[in-house]
């Protein structure tokens, strides 16, 4: 009996120790050092230099603004670091009631990398269509971080 009492003490010791030492993870102070902000999105349009993402922006004078992200960001290009994330993914979202919406990640303050949830279906409403006629090759032009309005 006293040996099955001292098992389960070292079982409960072992299982309460083992969150704690897990969440240190590899820098050992436990903390992530990204921080991230969610963005429900509008619309998005495809263009041949990249995405142009329309959000709302404020709460008491609701708005529209758009971020024009290159599409450099979104292929397999140069990194800060080997095991640092590209500047930009794009996961696709299959049929649902999920709503496309963008991840900004920061690091340590920083701009670190933007996440575009979309959806799959080229002909669901949140896509837009950009007239042939217009050229917004500018807006793709030195652009190195996302700077959100709210």
């Amino acid at each position: 009996m006293k040996k099955f009492f001292l098992s389960v003490v070292f079982c409960l010791a072992v299982a309460t120790v083992m969150p704690v030492l897990a969440q240190e993870g590899e820098s050992g102070s436990g903390e992530n050092p990204y921080f991230y902000v969610n963005v429900p999105i509008e619309r998005v349009y495809a263009y041949k230099k990249g995405y142009v993402v329309a959000y709302r922006t404020g709460v008491l004078v609701p708005g529209l603004d758009y971020l024009y992200l290159p599409l450099e960001w979104f292929e397999d290009g140069p990194r800060a670091t080997e095991s640092s994330p590209p500047k930009g993914e794009v996961l696709l979202l299959g049929p649902g009631k999920s709503w496309p919406y963008l991840t900004v990640y920061y690091k340590d303050g920083a701009f670190s990398h933007v996440r575009l949830y979309i959806r799959r279906e080229r002909n669901h409403e949140s896509w837009g269509g950009i007239p042939l006629n217009v050229n917004i090759n500018d807006r793709f032009e030195g652009v190195e971080e996302v700077t959100l309005k709210y």
